[in-house]
């Protein structure tokens, strides 16, 4: 299975169940954001289920994988057995979630290992570790978390990129009209969840040119 390379694309898009309407959190539905997504341009989608159970979970990973091409990398968050389960490229796990030690552990080698940090000792903690990318955050005010860190903002991000030199992605906030300002502080890569949710891939597509027009790929 293909590893990450060490340089992330610049959208990362997380599939959010709880950020979904009623009528969207069916196994269809949410396979067809994801593909929707990927149509768009979308190289690397993460699925997130913060209230699923795991029965849940692994039936939505496995219709993911199954539906999209292996181009598009497959992160799992928080649980490192449903991604081995689901056929997924990674997982992504929290500050309260199995250590990345651990994750490593259960993934193995050729997997994606991810981490979420929310301020510069637990980033350096991460930098440390067996990660192939570490996500930063919130840059911005965002309404994806139900009690959400302390805003970093910019400065924040620029005091990040200068503690690792591991691939950071910015989360938290981040949207179509900010995305570049974010880039240009140092992320690597920006993860959206909310600004991706409605006509997704008219909203990745948007995403990217908005990117590609002001930034050298």
């Amino acid at each position: 299975m293909p590893k990450l390379s060490s340089r992330l694309p610049r959208l990362y898009a997380i599939v959010d169940v709880g950020c979904l309407s009623a009528s969207r959190k069916t196994t269809s539905a949410i396979v067809e954001s994801a593909c929707e997504l990927a149509a768009g341009g979308v190289e690397l989608i993460q699925y997130r289920n913060k209230d699923g159970d795991a029965r849940t979970m692994l039936s939505h990973g496995r219709e993911l994988r199954r539906a999209l091409d292996r181009k598009v990398k497959l992160v799992m968050n928080d649980r490192a057995d449903l991604c081995i389960a689901a056929g997924f490229d990674g997982v992504h796990v929290g500050q309260d979630d199995l250590s990345p030690q651990g994750a490593r552990l259960v993934v193995g080698p050729q997997r994606i290992v991810g981490v979420s940090t929310h301020n510069l000792e637990q980033l350096k903690q991460a930098d440390a570790s067996p990660v192939d990318y570490i996500a930063y955050g919130p840059i911005f005010s965002t309404t994806a978390k139900r009690n959400p860190d302390p805003v970093v903002g910019l400065e924040g991000l620029r005091a990040a990129r200068a503690a690792t030199k591991k691939p950071l992605v910015a989360i938290g906030g981040i949207t179509r009209a900010n995305a570049v300002s974010v880039l240009e502080a140092g992320a690597d890569c920006v993860a959206v969840i909310s600004d991706l949710v409605t006509s997704s891939r008219k909203a990745a597509e948007e995403f990217l040119l908005s990117i590609r027009s002001r930034l050298s790929d």
